[in-house]
């Protein structure tokens, strides 16, 4: 079973450059939108495989968000060059930021033992769904070639913006607070 889990993270990593291609190279958005479906599935069954069996791991517990920001991080430049859109473009490039600073946030709380100030919330899982709703939104629409799904996919993507801002605002202040926190104890 915990090979089973690693591989539905693992196939979150590289089935995002094959959606980028379908997307960016062929036009192909009903394969694309297929991949896409597995791969959002899969970021929730690794979770929940791993807690049910009692699997979670360090390594799954890293590797799992890097995975779904490698799709996220594909998704944004897919639809940027696929719609050719430049808000797509600015708030893609702000959620990319905010995963960026996160990371960074994390490796610091590693090396100063407050693993968890950045610990996966509940509202930063939400986020995770949204983004994907979003994106299957995205997909839907250019699959389908709806105006309108594509407009109401941008609601979307601001409503995803603003949960990952807030997330991103909340890691960096339990990161601070535990940091300063420490440096009066010691």
């Amino acid at each position: 079973m915990n090979y089973f889990i690693q591989f539905l993270t693992y196939f979150r990593i590289v089935i995002a450059p094959i959606i980028f291609i379908l997307i960016t190279l062929y036009d192909s958005y009903g394969w694309a939108l297929l991949l896409f479906f597995l791969a959002s599935i899969s970021d929730y069954w690794d979770g929940f495989l791993a807690r049910k069996y009692n699997l979670e791991s360090i390594l799954g517990e890293v590797l799992d968000p890097i995975a779904d920001k490698i799709l996220v991080t594909f998704l944004i430049l897919a639809l940027v060059i696929s719609l050719s859109s430049s808000f797509i473009a600015f708030v893609g490039g702000m959620i990319l930021v905010r995963e960026f600073w996160v990371a960074a946030l994390r490796n610091i709380n590693a090396r100063e033992d407050n693993i968890d100030a950045t610990k996966v919330t509940l509202l930063a899982k939400y986020k995770t769904f949204v983004q994907m709703i979003t994106f299957f939104i995205y997909i839907l629409g250019l699959y389908i070639e709806s105006a309108l799904l594509i407009f109401i996919a941008n609601f979307f993507l601001l409503a995803s913006l603003i949960i990952t801002l807030k997330t991103g605002l909340e890691y960096t202040m339990s990161t601070f607070n535990l940091t300063f926190k420490n440096k009066l104890n010691s």
